[in-house]
């Protein structure tokens, strides 16, 4: 039989991309690009974006550029370009170019003036409300501004004045003249150019004025030769106006535009590049807007960006999510045109996957209670090997100390059993995980009746490789040796919001009244050894608890801290019925 190979997954953009290779489109070229605003964190929706571009560009032997559009100084910052280099990167995807929209701020401005040429732009100087009134509604069209009259000469009089910074902000703006009686109100009219006498990250003062997104983004397209621009649902309105830019500017056939870029090495000549639209990634139990996370971080409902519970990528990276779990996670869910929330239990099951292969196991008790095996001397020391994947040999063995007094996990032992409890009760017996059957003896208490001490009589015939250790038992739970533990900081992560779609109650109720008291709770538990020596983001099974992952910043072997990935089953399934 020949080799086996996984199917390729199929949706409507590849589909696209196919049928534009079959018939020569861009001489079969496919160039992608990924544009984030450095304003913000990326979170796990721009992630589909990413696996996107990405994605598709490397199917298909093409290109993808990560493209930081800058054109809104004052809300963009350095660390945020960081940020979003680093998180692409951790997601397991290389940019062909680095570039940034201020790359072309000179093409943009001779772009500009092109269009004021050929009489298709001109200057108006009404303010915002201005603008507002005289563009219509969706049932009404707009009506001319009283400038829209203005002369070629005028026009680029007054543009070039406003390149020189002479005019206050909100003095002028640089408008497309397409239509103002178009049904499509992105057609009445768009601002190409604002006055911001703002510095740039990247070009300081040299600019008073910034092209607008719709204008900056579709020029950079072109300029960068890409040949399928991929946008979110809600850029199909702007998509006339993306093609508009495109045509009118005509960067193919007008060299003398983007001459400035040559001495960059433009790497291809610039091209008509098409945008597709799909539906944004949404999930369920999380909110995704820049502007409600980071009330969540003013207000410190979260510690920060990078809190655990963020659906940022760098707090899904905290978290323990990996970015084999969340591409996985994208790839099933699939693309399409319609708008759709996600079950973000559909991801937590990725992760678990994920895990399940590639995380060891160790033993942790993250609630404990002192079982004493009385049977065993007081210096009773002994070595257990334990292997480190129960489905995976190569990934070894490693020794476990175990002694004479040992944690158990409190939920483990019931006074008064429960109907089906399977684990430790007075009088009964559990297997101790590779050591042998305990039989519980007596249980201590305290003054206020909390048990807080056990004790018990191992079964030396149940020991591994003796007769009696095959024998029969219902449950079996994991324990560490008192004497040999550390003690470590373990912070067990929910999911941040109660309801499913936090942002839209019917009850009137805001997202902030969602929020789940009990997502984060941090604990002092013991752990074995071994643990000590886990570097930063390892991940690990804690067996029979969940899946636990180093904290990339807190711990330390002196310090060890591990931060709840996800439980070994989802805890929110609902019962059925």
């Amino acid at each position: 039989m020949g080799t086996e190979t996984a199917p390729v997954v199929t949706n409507f953009i590849r589909q696209i991309v196919l049928a534009d290779q079959a018939s020569g489109k861009h001489g079969g070229r496919v160039a992608t690009r990924f544009p984030p605003e450095p304003n913000g964190h990326l979170h796990l929706g721009h992630a589909k974006a990413i696996c996107l571009d990405f994605g598709i560009a490397r199917e298909f032997g093409g290109t993808c550029n990560l493209r930081l559009d800058d054109t809104n100084p004052g809300k963009e910052d350095p660390a945020f370009v960081e940020g979003i280099k680093d998180n692409v990167q951790w997601l397991g995807f290389e940019w062909s170019e680095l570039r940034h929209a201020s790359d072309y701020f000179e093409v943009f401005y001779r772009a500009a003036c092109k269009l004021i040429e050929d009489g298709k732009a001109y200057v108006d100087d009404l303010n915002a409300d201005e603008v507002r009134a005289y563009r219509g509604t969706l049932t009404e069209p707009g009506r001319d501004s009283p400038h829209r009259s203005r002369s070629v000469e005028e026009n680029l009089d007054l543009f070039r004045r406003m390149r020189a910074g002479e005019f206050a902000e909100g003095a002028k703006t640089l408008r497309a003249k397409i239509d103002m009686a178009s049904g499509n109100i992105n057609l009445r009219d768009p601002a190409l150019y604002r006055i911001r006498k703002v510095a740039h990250q990247n070009t300081g003062d040299a600019w008073p004025i910034y092209p607008m997104y719709d204008f900056a983004h579709s020029i950079s397209d072109a300029l960068e030769g890409i040949t399928h621009s991929f946008c979110t649902l809600e850029f199909e309105d702007h998509r006339p106006l993306y093609d508009w830019c495109v045509d009118h500017v005509d960067l193919p056939n007008h060299p003398q535009l983007w001459q400035p870029l040559v001495d960059m090495g433009l790497p291809t000549a610039p091209s008509a590049p098409r945008q597709i639209e799909f539906a944004r990634g949404n999930l369920s139990y999380t909110v995704m807007s820049k502007r409600k996370l980071l009330e969540l971080v003013n207000d410190k409902l979260v510690d920060g960006w990078d809190d655990p519970r963020m659906p940022t990528l760098t707090g899904a990276r905290r978290r323990g999510f990996t970015a084999a779990a969340i591409r996985t996670f994208w790839e099933r869910a699939g693309l399409s045109k319609q708008n759709s929330v996600i079950d973000v239990a559909v991801l937590e099951a990725c992760v678990r996957e994920d895990l399940d292969a590639r995380a060891p196991r160790r033993m942790a008790v993250l609630d404990p209670l002192k079982l004493v095996i009385t049977n065993l001397p007081d210096d009773h020391a002994d070595v257990l090997t334990f292997a480190n994947h129960p489905k995976d040999e190569s990934f070894g063995t490693r020794a476990v100390p175990f002694a004479r007094e040992v944690w158990i996990e409190r939920e483990d032992f019931a006074e008064v059993p429960p109907k089906g409890f399977k684990r430790l009760v007075p009088g009964g017996e559990v297997r101790l995980r590779g050591v042998g059957i305990v039989r519980c003896d007596k249980v201590i208490k305290d003054a206020g009746g909390n048990v807080t001490e056990l004790h018990g009589t191992l079964d030396p015939e149940s020991r591994h490789g003796l007769p009696g250790a095959d024998r029969k038992i219902k449950g079996t739970i994991h324990w560490v040796s008192a004497k040999h533990a550390f003690e470590a900081e373990v912070r067990l992560y929910d999911r941040l919001f109660q309801a499913m779609d936090p942002e839209n109650d019917a009850g009137g109720k805001t997202f902030r009244d969602h929020l789940n008291p009990e997502s984060r709770h941090v604990i002092r538990a013991f752990i074995e050894p071994s643990l000590r020596d886990a570097a930063p983001e390892q991940h690990f099974q804690f067996e029979r608890t969940g899946y636990f992952v180093a904290d990339r910043h807190d711990h330390t072997r002196e310090h060890p801290v591990f931060n709840r990935t996800v439980t070994l089953r989802d805890s929110w399934l609902k019962p059925p019925g």
